[in-house]
């Protein structure tokens, strides 16, 4: 691997698909040109995954569940499975964030259902024994406060992979599949603020009511989420190490 990072782009909205790449280049600690963009919505993956150290997925208004699904998004989805895959045996080193967990539940032969949302703001997560002792989860506290905001969610931990992080609301937070493969549910990337900012673009999504915004954002920005940082931290750096 040469080094860099890529950012792998499943939101159609380009402000919002902007702001998500800073929000991940801050939080891997790395510079402008140590993280590319790739607007997968529009461009097919690149061949050249092995050029990188790593790979973040962001998330996406898209769901696993839909119906009556576009072209666009048929094809989005096989490209996140493929990288998926090259992340399962070796071939990249990957984490997939919110929608992505979902597509990656969905290829090793789990269930992604409508029962398990989450609303738009903090929540509290707790690592599982194993989560504690992954090279990358393990560097967390515990217990540790992400931000939230999905329609769906993994029934249950996906055949093959290790649960390292559950809540009440959503039993699967995170697991850990194949050689070099995370899946979050939460989102590890944003700051509360830049969360707010993103919420005025999904603000008539359906995540949360519109005319409650102002006290869904005042919620947002109450939440210290400095844990989830250290999560994209610590991917980097094994990354580069590697």
């Amino acid at each position: 691997m040469t080094g860099g990072f890529l950012y792998v782009c499943a939101r159609p909205q380009r402000d919002a698909a902007t702001a998500e790449w800073a929000s991940f280049r801050d939080g891997l600690g790395v510079a402008d040109d140590d993280l590319v963009h790739h607007d997968l919505v529009r461009e097919p993956l690149p061949a050249d995954l092995g050029r990188y150290a790593g790979v973040v997925v962001g998330g996406s208004p898209f769901n696993v569940t839909d119906t009556g699904k576009t072209d666009a998004q048929l094809r989005l989805e096989h490209d996140l499975e493929t990288l998926a895959s090259a992340a399962l045996t070796g071939r990249t080193r990957a984490m997939f964030t919110c929608f992505g967990i979902g597509v990656v539940t969905r290829l090793l032969g789990g269930a992604v259902t409508l029962d398990h949302p989450e609303g738009t703001g903090p929540a509290e997560i707790a690592l599982t024994a194993e989560g504690m002792r992954d090279e990358l989860f393990g560097i967390l506290d515990p217990r540790f406060v992400a931000l939230t905001a999905h329609k769906e969610g993994t029934a249950a931990v996906p055949p093959g992979a290790t649960l390292l992080a559950s809540n009440e609301a959503c039993p699967v937070q995170a697991y850990r599949a194949g050689v070099s493969l995370w899946a979050t549910q939460f989102h590890p990337e944003p700051t509360a603020d830049a969360f707010v900012a993103r919420m005025t673009v999904y603000r008539a999504a359906g995540y949360f009511d519109a005319d409650a915004f102002d006290e869904v954002a005042a919620h947002v920005r109450t939440a210290s989420v400095e844990q989830p940082t250290l999560l994209l931290r610590t991917f980097a750096a094994q990354a580069l190490a590697a």
